[in-house]
């Protein structure tokens, strides 16, 4: 039986050769679109120093930091508080009980067909009608509506990533770990999970991407985090007679990118780090067991003969 998967032919000569010459041509198609658009900004001044000095300015500066800082601590709280949420509907939705499993299964389904921009705003309204009960002030209702929303949302996706990693568990570990004696509870938490979070990771990871992207919807609801912050600057600072908004959006989209870049790596960092782990039980040799019996054998016939009668 050959090697090669059944969903996918081995290209032979022809089809490498054609690979090649389309992902020459797509390339070059590419780098013509690039270089077209970069020649009508430059064509129309976007490219001239006076707009491009801007950022030497530190009230802009300040103004980018600032935004930066708030976008990642939304992600930093939205992030964690997703994660748990995933792992406690993931949990119920395997849970053999059935209304927890159902009321999981809603809740999920709910908020995955949901758009998540109508969940932030709804959440938003709901906390400004009940500023003063919940003791909210300033900018606060934008934060918890953002971090709610996308808490919601991401944790109803990573449920089901969980789920899928838990379900790919084979089941004779779950059968041993039962024969030892543990309860499900010790199970799930100490046997399942972790495996699942392990060979799940890359997944998890992706969505934690999204996650820091959907940051940007509290621009919607007035939150200052990085877009926000950008779309003020863009249009209060005039440059030859012209607001900035092209350098703004290149220099914000570049930071966007680097955050999901910096996420993406220590993604993979992580990865390598649980592929370098010595985990699990080690293979003794032959020769290693029949001296481990002898030594046990002597030190079995040792000890009785040290024995008092």
């Amino acid at each position: 039986m050959s090697g090669a998967s059944v969903l996918y032919d081995v290209p032979g000569p022809k089809a490498k050769a054609r690979n090649r010459i389309y992902t020459v041509v797509g390339s070059l198609a590419v780098l013509a679109l690039i270089g077209f658009v970069a020649l009508r900004l430059y064509q129309a001044g976007e490219f001239e120093p006076e707009k491009w000095n801007i950022f030497n300015n530190a009230g802009v500066r300040t103004g980018i930091r600032d935004g930066v800082l708030t976008t990642l601590g939304v992600f930093a709280v939205a992030a964690v508080l997703s994660l748990t949420l995933g792992v406690l509907l993931a949990v119920a939705r395997l849970s053999e009980h059935k209304p927890l499993r159902w009321l999981a299964t809603g809740f999920i389904e709910l908020f995955r067909a949901v758009p998540l921009l109508i969940t932030i705003y709804a959440v938003w309204v709901l906390l400004l009608t009940n500023r003063d009960t919940f003791g909210l002030t300033g900018h606060q209702p934008q934060f918890w509506a953002l971090v709610i929303g996308l808490t919601l949302y991401n944790g109803a996706v990573q449920a089901e990533v969980l789920r899928a990693g838990i379900n790919a568990v084979p089941k004779g570990q779950r059968e041993a770990a039962y024969a030892l004696g543990l309860r499900k509870t010790q199970v799930m938490m100490t046997v399942l999970i972790p495996q699942a979070v392990r060979a799940m990771l890359p997944t998890i990871i992706s969505q934690l991407v999204v996650t820091l992207k959907d940051t940007s919807l509290g621009y919607i609801i007035t939150f200052e985090e990085l877009l926000y912050s950008g779309r003020l600057m863009a249009s209060n600072i005039i440059v030859n007679g012209d607001a900035v908004y092209v350098p703004v959006i290149i220099v914000i989209g570049a930071i966007y990118v680097a955050m999901c870049l910096g996420l993406t790596a220590l993604a993979h960092w992580i990865e390598r780090r649980g592929r370098r782990a010595r985990t699990g039980i080690g293979i003794v040799e032959t020769g290693d067991v029949a001296n481990a019996g002898a030594l046990a054998g002597a030190t079995t016939a040792g000890g009785a003969a040290d024995t008092p009668n």
